[in-house]
């Protein structure tokens, strides 16, 4: 039976109601008896059980709630015929209408709000509207809240955007302008500035033996982890290897199972334990002549060397603070694309934690000023990195200069490494030939078996590191020729027309082509000439050493004095050159071959560097650089010439000054940006020039280098070679051939620490020319950022800031939903909240951020870098902390960093927000298919059986399911896994509330579904950082490893979600809040974008329990908003569609 109404008006206030003009007229319309508004008491009905804030089939939340009063009388139907009748189907008497009262009945808001009813204000004549309908209560004269404007303006007018897909136009702008440069990031960095691949594939047999005595009673890990011992069979492409394998060498290798370190500390801890127990084991070997061939005359060993890829070299280094380390039984360290700076990801606190306590422990070792005081005095430790083509771990994180001094260890690129000049990704440096054989000599030539280390000492092996893995041009590269003795005896004829004349450059080509050997002297500058001077030589032929016969040797020399005896004694190699003159001049010399440096030839034929597979081997060229105290002991310069049957090469020496060859242009990273620099080398310059540029030190720039070679002559000697670096870390690029030059480099990173040897107004980007000096041409230079190729550099260095600022956007959107909801009643959706913000909220905190990441700026310059006071510094120390927050550089040039992350996590989050509509919308078109009723069944029996509305299980059955699933993350499974459960369960709760507010259109249903959608978008942005250690959890299960984990078992880390998502499967719409209480929701929202933005990426697995936090206050808010009683909790679990009488209808 259908009952005409009529809706009337007492005088309302201005403004008030959204739908004035809709119960403005007198309007008939069908009340459905499904109406829990308007409760029956028929026999056997009841009055208990709460309100369900969820409005069920039939709700009608039309009638405006804003006006004072709102009554209902009875009129007679003037078109009867206009409804359509139906039978009853409950077998209730028509009769049951007249248990309704037809006298007024109170519309307005009950005095709570959490969706139950206030029985004294619940009966036959009087009954409460659904909290859910639009519009506050309105008692009394409107509040201060609605005459606001923007953001209250939902309490005086329809809102416009009804649809979850619909959006305004300014966020479709943002949108676009974040998504546009996110892509134009993504694509440059895969199109631009990237670094050629050169590697050479490597070929070998190996052979490992498993050391099964090593087991649980040495190591509780024996199940898990193993111990091989390796053995090469056959070594192709590499006699020097297979000779030097001779040696008396072992190689030990262990296999963690492909654990997964960089997400979990457990498991750093864990590997760095077994390793301990293995040195202890094999070290334990050699003390038994039974299980070692070694020879008996040998000491014992007493140490070994670490070789570690990735996080295997943050193991290495963690060892060493371990309980269980046995002191001295590690001396040495090589580390390859290993994260030394910070760890890769943050969503683990004990990672966070095991990070600061290692590099806490080397820094305070080193900074010891007796080496009695330092437990790592006899440690060296080299990290190797790959460079650009490192896609998974941030070269910039590989720098050790923040750790220890450049006696102990130092950073190298492998484009820096002679005979490699290639970059490499993460897995090539492993198997990259080239590399894999400098790094095998490399650790042949630091091992002394006589000793019981195993290994030379500290500075001989830092000598070996420095020879084999720098350029040799470096400051800190050491000039052999001072310590060696004299080896040659040089003897000349007395009128040798040889000699080049003071300040003259020397200049071969066809070397050999002469039947005799020449010796082409040089004389050398006396020290202290008023400009500095160097001598720089440079062949693209291999220069000899002693006895060798080949077409170049180079020597200092000085003369011999005339002394009795023999006149070869003493010297290692004799060369006479004086034939059969009668007069001659002998010269005490010491070969120059050990300082050679290599250079990549450069020709007009070469592309890179290096070689590719199937290329034929180029040779590279032959350099030596000396300033002049470096070499002022002696006089000549000896360069001889040995003839040879095929005649070919150059050379070319002198004697340059400073001031010719160095520049420096001191330019701001502005003015580069919109002009660039132009520089002209002169046709009377020096074979090689050095230009310094000290604001190029940023990471996040790339440039272009135009090299314009005005030389057209067919002689040209060489093509020019251009070298870029830097002084700290050790990175070294070569362009052969150089014309258009992509540079990019690692100096200045953001997040990563500075370096314990302060910067100097003079570090910067350098370029080294090689030119050929005898064209007598100009060669003009043009330096340019490039843009385009800039964005890409963006893409590895703040991958990890969408774990931090997208956070920031979607608690400022969830603030401003409950603001509006506190005060309106409208739970607007997501879109809608952001639209909002994105006028006055997000611009207001992005730029707050901005001039806070300034303010920091500017006090680390004045030196004021303690104003903070979460910075423990001094004016003398180094905060090492100084990177952590924001965007994790101090450099003003880069303020517009911040808005710019920003815009871009705006498109993220409203990517992320459809792509969550479009899953759930997916998800309730499956559910509605498979609970599709044929047409034959009847509409009140289809409308029971399909009711969208909640019908959640008992309140017991999902107390237990709760209980049972926190004890498990209490004993067994990490609470990372039930934050997967509730995400899911949250997400079938979205579709449900999808499902009802689409099938039954009222502002209750609407308001509970933008509910729960920001709820699953706010989790979802938080499941990233619970991942990686679930990935850890399953992995340890899939290699039957059972030990639960030591942590991460936290209950409260988790409770909160499970009982909000629990609340919120029982169709409860949070209660809105008044006073303070409002307040603490929006400070508490707020403080949590704040924190998102500063502190988000350094301490990524904090952003988990503020939102826990944020859960815990939302249970606390719908337990009970009257008292927030312990008693208030029960409430959560009881669901609200059970208690309605759905069978017993008017």
């Amino acid at each position: 039976m259908y009952i005409q109404r009529r809706v009337t008006h007492s005088q309302p206030e201005p403004g008030t109601g959204y739908n004035e003009a809709r119960n403005s007229s007198d309007v008939g319309e069908p009340i459905s008896r499904h109406d829990p508004g308007m409760r029956s008491r028929s026999s056997g009905s009841s009055d208990d059980g709460d309100y369900s804030p969820v409005e069920a089939p039939g709700v009608d939340c039309s009638a405006d709630s804003h006006s004072p009063e709102l009554l209902r009388q009875p009129a007679p139907n003037p078109n009867p015929s206009h409804f359509s009748r139906r039978p009853a189907v409950d077998g209730h008497p028509s009769s049951a209408i007249s248990r309704r009262s037809t006298s007024s009945i109170n519309w307005k808001f009950s005095d709570t709000s959490n969706g139950s009813i206030d029985k004294n204000h619940f009966s036959a004549h009087s009954t409460t509207s659904s909290p859910l309908c639009l519009g506050p209560p309105v008692d009394g004269p409107p509040t201060r809240e609605m005459e606001k404007t923007q953001e209250y303006a939902f309490s005086g007018r329809r809102p416009r955007l009804r649809s979850p897909w619909a959006i305004t136009f300014l966020t479709v702008l943002v949108t676009a302008v974040g998504l546009g440069f996110l892509a134009a990031v993504l694509n440059s960095s895969a199109t631009r500035q990237l670094d050629p691949k050169g590697c050479r594939m490597s070929y070998m047999r190996p052979s490992y033996a498993r050391l099964d005595d090593f087991d649980t009673e040495h190591t509780r890990f024996a199940s898990k982890y193993s111990l091989y011992l390796y053995r090469e069979q056959v070594l192709q492409h590499d006699e020097a290897a297979i000779r030097d394998g001779t040696r008396s060498l072992d190689f030990f290798t262990v296999d963690f199972n492909e654990d997964i370190t960089a997400f979990h500390g457990q498991t750093l801890l864990d590997q760095a334990e077994f390793l301990n127990e293995a040195i202890r084991y094999i070290l334990s070997l050699y003390l038994d002549p039974r299980a070692s061939d070694r020879d008996p005359d040998l000491p014992d060993p007493t140490s070994v060397i670490v070789l570690g890829h990735s996080m295997g070299g943050i193991v290495a280094r963690t060892m060493l603070i371990m309980p269980n380390y046995q002191s001295n039984s590690i001396n040495t360290i090589i580390t390859l694309s290993a994260p030394h700076a910070r760890p890769p990801v943050s969503f683990d606190s004990e990672i966070v934690k095991i990070y600061q306590d290692i590099n806490n422990y080397w820094r305070y070792a080193y900074s010891q000023q007796w080496a009695n005081n330092n437990p790592l005095w006899h440690v060296t430790l080299v990290s190797i990195a790959g460079g650009g083509l490192d896609t998974v771990v941030p070269s910039d994180y590989a720098s050790v200069e923040s750790l220890v001094p450049d006696t102990h260890g130092f950073t190298v690129f492998t484009t820096t490494v002679p005979n490699v000049w290639t970059s490499m990704d993460h897995q090539a440096i492993l198997w990259c030939d080239q590399f894999r054989k400098v790094l095998t000599r490399t650790i042949f030539d630091i091992v002394d078996v006589n000793r019981a280390a195993q290994t030379r000492p500290r500075a001989e092996r830092m000598r070996v590191f420095k020879k084999r893995l720098l350029t040799g041009m470096e400051p800190i590269a050491e000039k052999t020729v001072p310590l060696k003795e004299l080896s040659t005896l040089l003897t000349l004829t007395d009128d040798s027309d040889d000699i080049i004349a003071q300040g003259k450059r020397l200049v071969l080509r066809k070397l050999g082509a002469s039947s005799a050997a020449r010796a082409h002297l040089l004389p050398i500058p006396p020290p202290g000439s008023p400009d500095m001077k160097r001598f720089t030589l440079l062949t693209d032929q291999k220069l000899d050493n002693p006895g060798e016969n080949g077409r170049l040797e180079v020597l200092f020399c000085s003369i011999l004095p005339v002394q009795p005896g023999p006149s070869g004694a003493g010297f290692a190699s004799q060369m006479d050159l004086s034939g059969e003159a009668a007069g001659s001049t002998r010269l005490a010399c010491k070969n120059a071959a050990p300082d050679g440096v290599l250079l990549p030839a450069s020709t007009q034929a070469t592309r890179h560097p290096f070689f590719a597979e199937q290329e034929k081997e180029i040779r590279p060229f032959s350099y030596l650089q000396y300033g002049i105290d470096e070499i002022s002991e002696y006089q000549f310069v000896a360069v001889v010439e040995k003839p040879n049957s095929s005649p070919s090469g150059f050379v070319i020496a002198e004697f340059s000054d400073h001031s010719q060859s160095h520049r420096t242009r001191h330019i701001s990273l502005r003015r580069l940006l919109a002009f660039g620099v132009k520089l002209r080398l002169p046709a009377s310059r020096p074979m090689v020039c050095e230009i310094k540029v000290p604001s190029l030190e940023s990471s996040l720039l790339a440039y272009n280098l135009e090299v314009q070679n005005k030389c057209q002559s067919k002689a040209e000697l060489f093509a020019p070679l251009v070298r870029q670096y830097l002084t700290e870390p050790y990175e070294s690029k070569y362009f052969v051939n150089a014309k258009d030059v992509t540079v990019s480099l690692h100096g200045i990173a953001p997040y990563v620490p500075p370096p314990l040897k302060r910067r100097t107004a003079e570090d910067g980007l350098s370029f080294q020319f090689w030119t050929d000096p005898t064209c007598e041409a100009d060669v003009q230079v043009k330096l340019s950022i490039d843009f385009m190729g800039s964005l890409g550099k963006l893409y590895m260095r703040y991958r990890t800031v969408f774990a931090a600022f997208p956070l920031l956007i979607v608690t400022l959107v969830l603030q401003k939903q409950f603001r509006i909801y506190d005060t309106t009643g409208v739970f607007v959706s997501f879109h809608e909240g952001l639209d909002l913000c994105l006028r006055q909220s997000i611009p207001l905190v992005l730029g707050f951020l901005t001039i806070f990441s300034l303010s920091m700026a500017s006090s680390t310059q004045t030196g004021n870098a303690s104003f903070w006071h979460w910075r423990n510094s001094t004016s003398t120390a180094i905060d090492f902390h100084q990177n952590d927050l924001l965007i994790g550089t101090q450099d003003p040039f880069f303020w517009f960093l911040v808005p710019l992350i920003g815009v871009v996590c705006i498109g993220v989050c409203t990517m992320i927000n459809y792509m969550a509509l479009a899953l759930t919308y997916t998800l309730s078109l499956g559910v509605s298919v498979l609970s599709f009723r044929p047409g034959w069944i009847r509409n009140d029996d289809r409308r029971r059986t399909t009711a969208p509305g909640f019908q959640p299980s008992s309140p017991r059955r999902r107390m237990v399911i709760t209980g049972v699933l926190l004890f498990l993350v209490a004993t067994f499974i990490p609470y990372q896994f039930a934050y997967m459960v509730a995400c899911l369960v949250q997400l079938a709760t979205t579709v449900r509330a999808q499902r009802l507010a689409s099938d039954l259109r009222s502002a209750a249903n609407s308001n509970f579904y933008n509910y729960v959608h920001t709820i699953f978008i706010l989790m979802l942005w938080i499941l990233p950082i619970n991942m990686p250690i679930l990935v850890v959890w399953i992995h340890n299960l899939a290699v039957q490893w059972l030990t639960p984990f030591s942590s991460h078992h936290n209950v409260l880390s988790i409770m909160p979600f499970i009982v909000l998502v629990e609340t919120l499967t029982t169709g409860k719409m949070v209660p809105r809040l008044n006073g303070r209480f409002k307040n603490f929701t929006s400070f508490l929202l707020f403080g949590i974008s704040i924190y998102a933005g500063i502190y988000g990426v350094s301490c990524a697995y904090m952003l988990h329990h503020l939102v826990n936090a944020v859960a815990a206050w939302l249970v606390v808010v719908h337990s009970n908003p009257g008292s927030w009683s312990l008693s208030g909790l029960s409430n959560l679990y009881v669901g609200d569609v059970d208690d309605r009488k759905r069978g017993k209808e008017p």
